[in-house]
């Protein structure tokens, strides 16, 4: 009775949507590391699967391909499979686990039932603060100014309230080859609520062997190498550089203490 048990259990089928972190896998968590190896399907955009040196069942697919990666995945955890959806950073922001619930909400009844767990992870936003201080010690969001999903005018509407607020501002999917523009669009907007001496830091691949980091502030314009691997955190007014001795990068914080 115990073995059938055991076979009936490794039977049913799990879906896993794994936050990677932001490149090496130091990055990852302990979670994350024990559901890769529990599964036996991996499915993924190709440069998150290439960082797994697992022998798994890889699915491959293009990041303009995510509903039909998890309509996929879904299907195969349903016919009793461990099946791993992995996202870069964290898999909740702007990445593959609203895609899945979404699938699920409108998909068959049935999928309702499918043993799903959404494993946290290290998001851009974060690993790039923690590289260069704290600059989200004070009230933050987050927006993505891509407008596959939503229209540009509610991306315009978001910017101008979050700078008017007094928020420090993290910027994902700020530039691609279809929208070259948009970063140098949001800029314009910010800079009519914040002073142009507020500190911006851009941040690419962090984590990764190619990860640059600069510091500048909203007067100027954004590096020419910005791309989709680039974090921009924009400053409040509470946001400083502290400059340290013996070589040391400066350290950048953004004060607890609003008045």
């Amino acid at each position: 009775m115990c073995k059938l048990f055991n076979w009936l259990n490794n039977k049913k089928g799990k879906l896993s949507i794994i936050g990677l972190g932001p490149g090496k896998y130091i990055f990852r968590t302990l979670q994350a590391e024990y559901a890769l190896k529990k599964a036996d399907w991996l499915y993924g955009y190709y440069s998150y699967i290439n960082r797994l040196l697992l022998n798994k069942k890889k699915i491959y697919s293009d990041n303009h391909f995510e509903v039909t990666r998890a309509h996929e995945a879904i299907i195969n955890a349903t016919n009793g499979n461990r099946v791993a959806i992995v996202s870069g950073g964290d898999s909740g922001i702007f990445a593959m686990s609203a895609v899945v619930c979404e699938e699920i909400d409108q998909g068959p009844a049935a999928w309702r039932n499918l043993y799903i767990e959404i494993i946290p992870g290290v998001t851009a936003m974060l690993a790039v603060a923690a590289a260069c201080g704290a600059p989200l010690g004070n009230d933050f969001c987050a927006i993505s100014i891509s407008d596959n999903f939503k229209p540009w005018e509610t991306i315009i509407r978001r910017l101008d309230i979050a700078a008017k607020g007094g928020f420090i501002i993290a910027l994902y999917n700020p530039v691609s080859n279809n929208r070259p523009w948009q970063l140098y669009a949001a800029f314009t907007i910010i800079r009519r609520h914040l002073s142009h001496n507020t500190i911006v830091i851009f941040g690419r691949a962090v984590g990764r062997k190619n990860e640059k980091i600069i510091f500048t502030t909203l007067a100027n314009s954004p590096p020419d190498w910005v791309d989709m691997s680039t974090l921009v955190i924009i400053g409040s007014e509470k946001t400083r550089i502290v400059k340290r001795n013996n070589g040391q990068p400066p350290l950048i914080y953004s004060s607890r203490i609003i008045l």
